[in-house]
């Protein structure tokens, strides 16, 4: 006889909870305290969910075909196809060609370029995967902002926000949709079309963007200043030094590498002056002359042992980008943001040889909230932190090739496949329309369209694995077992019941809108993603038991989990603009908790106007 045979009953409220049931809650409990504080990466959490949910399969009633059948979701197979598409989409140059217009549109009037960000970002993000229309627009905007003489924190938030309005215009615009709608067929019999909600993703775009161009954009600090110098921005005056080599100084003679060797604290050489010729990167093996003039990154202890003890004089310090960018644009100061998917994210500057491997210097980097200058080389980097770099103009154009950064600058010789754009927009259109007249399924068009970019050569094969962001399919494969759990040992049913009593004292409506809020809740601190898994099998269970349509709970739950608008934490999107509009945390919250609030009450008023209770 199995264990789950001596499942034991215990009563929690007048309801029996199996312990069946408590195994899925104590690991659902697990899941939202590591998804919140982050000790590993969100897809290793949702991969070791996986495992624990196989090894205890005598309570959770997962086999070990049941944990990973995440991999082989139609959901998962989807996301990793629309990823590619939106990278090729990406190759093409297209958004960045319409963002270009923007600016021109735009200029210099600080309404326009708010209603150009979100005019473009909001419905791309419908046909492409808004998470990479986000990467793609920042530099951008950060260009518009800084060209026109505003300020990116007035642009790069709303920029974010768009692109979740505009992920509710099609069932493709963000994997939480993908998801859901798989989440939706497997429990309901019914998956979410491709235009289904495209009504009601109109009326949020519009809804959204009233408010961003009226409410919001008053509640919108300006934390960067219009043309803010980086050097007064990362608060560097402090940590870099102008210093002139003495003619008794130990360092004469020593190479570059060798004076950081004679002494015992930190100290970085951004750049050499000898005689109005100025060195930069590879400087570890120059020798060092009397009267040579060091840029040095260091803390004020290691600054007093070089003044006493090691033969220099201080000569100032840079007050402006201008003083450490070298003439004829081959050493200039730029912004780098760390996206979901870097291989960067959990390493260090030192473990990586940052400053070696990518030819550029890091002098201050922004975590969060927090400037880090001093001992920033043995600090782990997350998603979302900006790096000030000072680099080469060809190792930024490497820097902006690759998909470990993105570079808040456009390169002024982007290499984009512009004639390959009609070829492209072709394809997409095939991708959205088979689907949407019934001819194949969602998962077939979008493969087809994968390989139809590679034929057409809108794509090269190499490009295809590094398209991908494989954190959010491991965390995808990792969290559907866990929705599958929830449903086979009865856990959402009994969550469904308690939620259902609330109707005693609310109509179905006020319980939707409950749902809606207890979701966007839970997607402003964990993964949009884990939230649909966890709350649409709830939501269907209370529905049934309430005898209203459960498929409007489950889209009700699907607008909200896509849609984390008051921590920067709750969506990649918002973690993308944090460092380079100097964001608080607090600013999210700010701006994003009336944009909840209100879009609550108009998306369950929608639902119940669209699809009934």
């Amino acid at each position: 006889m199995s264990l789950h045979a001596f499942s034991v009953l215990f009563p929690i409220a007048g309801f029996d909870v199996t312990v069946d049931m408590a195994v899925v809650f104590g690991l659902v409990a697990l899941a939202l305290v590591l998804f919140v504080t982050e000790p590993v990466p969100v897809d290793v959490t949702a991969i070791l969910l996986m495992v624990l949910l196989m090894v205890l399969s005598p309570w959770t009633q997962i086999s070990p075909a049941e944990g990973l059948s995440g991999f082989s979701s139609p959901a998962t197979i989807t996301v990793l196809a629309m990823l590619i598409l939106s990278a090729g989409i990406s190759q093409t140059g297209l958004v960045q060609w319409l963002g270009r217009k923007m600016a021109a549109f735009a200029g210099d009037d600080p309404f326009k370029q708010l209603f150009a960000t979100i005019g473009i970002a909001g419905p791309a993000s419908g046909f492409i995967n808004n998470t990479p229309v986000v990467a793609i627009l920042v530099p951008v905007v950060s260009d518009l902002a800084h060209q026109g003489n505003s300020s990116p924190s007035k642009l790069l938030m709303p920029l974010s926000f768009a692109s979740m309005f505009g992920g509710m215009l099609t069932v493709i615009g963000t994997s939480t949709n993908i998801l859901a709608s798989d989440v939706s067929d497997r429990l309901l019999g019914r998956s979410i079309s491709m235009f289904e909600f495209t009504e009601l993703g109109i009326i949020i775009l519009f809804v959204g963007t009233a408010y961003l161009l009226t409410i919001g954009n008053r509640l919108l600090p300006e934390r960067i200043e219009p043309r803010d110098d980086l050097i007064e921005e990362y608060e560097l005056e402090a940590y870099l030094t102008e210093a002139i080599v003495l003619e008794n100084s130990p360092f004469v003679g020593s190479t570059v590498a060798e004076a950081g060797d004679m002494i015992a604290g930190s100290m970085d050489v951004l750049q050499l002056d000898r005689a109005g010729e100025t060195f930069v990167e590879p400087l570890a093996q120059k020798s060092i002359r009397a009267d040579d003039v060091l840029t040095l990154r260091t803390d004020r202890n290691t600054l007093q042992q070089l003044i006493f003890r090691d033969g220099l004089t201080i000569a100032g310090s840079p007050t402006s980008d201008a003083e450490l960018e070298v003439e004829d644009g081959h050493q200039t100061l730029v912004e780098v943001i760390i996206p979901s998917g870097s291989s960067l994210i959990g390493e260090t500057l030192e473990s990586v040889a940052f400053r070696g491997q990518y030819n550029a210097n890091v002098l201050a980097f922004r975590s969060r909230e927090q400037l880090i200058q001093p001992r920033m080389d043995d600090r782990a980097l997350r998603v979302g932190d900006t790096l000030l770099v000072q680099a080469p103009a060809d190792s930024i154009d490497r820097l902006s090739r690759s998909r470990d950064f993105i570079v808040a600058h456009e390169p002024d010789q982007p290499e984009y496949r512009t004639e390959k754009i009609p070829v492209a927009l072709l394809i997409l259109g095939g991708v959205v329309l088979l689907p949407a007249a019934g001819i194949l399924p969602i998962v077939v068009s979008a493969l087809g369209g994968v390989v139809a970019m590679v034929l057409t050569g809108v794509l090269k094969p190499a490009e295809l694995y590094d398209s991908v962001d494989w954190n959010v399919i491991f965390l995808l494969a990792g969290v559907i077992p866990l929705g599958v759990a929830l449903e086979e040992t009865g856990a959402a049913e009994l969550l469904g019941q308690l939620v259902a009593a609330s109707a005693t004292v609310l109509p179905a409506l006020a319980v939707l809108w409950v749902f809606y809020l207890a979701t966007a809740l839970l997607t402003n601190v964990i993964s949009n993603n884990a939230s649909v898994v966890l709350m649409i099998p709830v939501a269907i269970q209370a529905a049934e038991q309430l005898d209203v349509n459960a498929f409007a709970f489950v889209i009700g739950v699907t607008f909200a989990a896509s849609t984390a608008f008051m921590t920067p934490v709750g969506y990649q999107t918002n973690l993308f603009v944090y460092g380079p509009g100097g964001y608080r945390f607090t600013d999210y919250f700010r701006v994003g908790a009336p944009l909840q609030l209100l879009l609550s009450v108009v998306t369950v008023v929608g639902i119940a106007m669209f699809w009934g209770l």
